[in-house]
This record gives C-alpha cells, structure tokens and sequence, in this order.
C-alpha cells in the first residue's frame, strides 16, 4: 500500500499572515473553520494550524505556529533552507506576470535567472522567510 503526500506543513510565527499569501498566490481555499475572521473578532485557529486546500482536492499547505523561525540565508549564510516551493508556469509571459503578483503580495526576491535560456527563473523568500521558486517548465 503507497504512502500519500497529503499535505506541505510551513512553520511560522504568524500563520494567519503567511496563509493569506500562499492563500493569494495560489488561489486556495481555507479548510472548513479555518476561514479569516471577521475584523475585531478573535482568530482562535490563527494562533495554532491552519490548513488551505486546493479546488481539485489536491496537496493541501499547512500552517504551523512556533515561537522562533530564524530565516533561511540561502544561497549564502550560515541558516540554509530545509526545504522550498517550485511552482511552474508555461511560458516567460506568465512568469513576467506572476513574478509582479508574487512581489505584489510580500515576496521578497533573493535570485534573479530570469535571462536562463534553458530554465527561466526567480527564487524568493515569503512572508516568514522560505524559499519558493516559479519558473517555466515546458513539461
């Protein structure tokens, strides 16, 4: 019997703001009872885990809260990741306007191969400080 990859756990000191921006740039849905509160009112799951989950019922990300999150300094630095996002897109247009919307939204950007022939790329940090990628793949 295979394993299943249910979800991709991100830890934070402030998951409500880091679901909002993976919520935003990859247009997903909170899980049941997870949903933003309304202002002024209090956000008891903000505090703990939240879950987002793609309309397909695909991979679903995570959100775990922790008192410390040191950010990764990759490529350099003495604090590497443990681990990123590779998001794809299919054409250098797409990228062009997804690399906008990512910064749009908080990403920071730490490595510019947009100009690759083989590999168009961008690599950023997200609100907490992990890496992602989004680049073109043909496949």
């Amino acid at each position: 019997m295979p394993l299943t990859l249910r979800q991709v756990v991100l830890d934070a000191t402030d998951i409500r703001t880091l679901a909002e921006f993976y919520r935003e740039l990859l247009d997903l849905t909170y899980r049941p009872g997870d949903e933003t509160p309304a202002a002024g009112e209090p956000d008891p799951h903000g505090h703990d885990w939240l879950v987002l989950r793609g309309l397909d019922g695909g991979i679903q990300l995570a959100f775990q809260l922790v008192d410390v999150l040191p950010e990764a300094t990759w490529p350099d630095g003495p604090v590497p990741q443990q681990l990123h996002l590779d998001l794809t897109v299919g054409s250098v247009a797409e990228l062009d306007a997804h690399h906008q919307r990512a910064l749009a939204l908080g990403a920071r950007l730490i490595l510019d191969r947009y100009d690759d022939p083989d590999e168009p790329l961008y690599v950023y940090a997200d609100p907490a400080g992990h890496p992602f990628c989004i680049f073109v793949s043909q496949g």
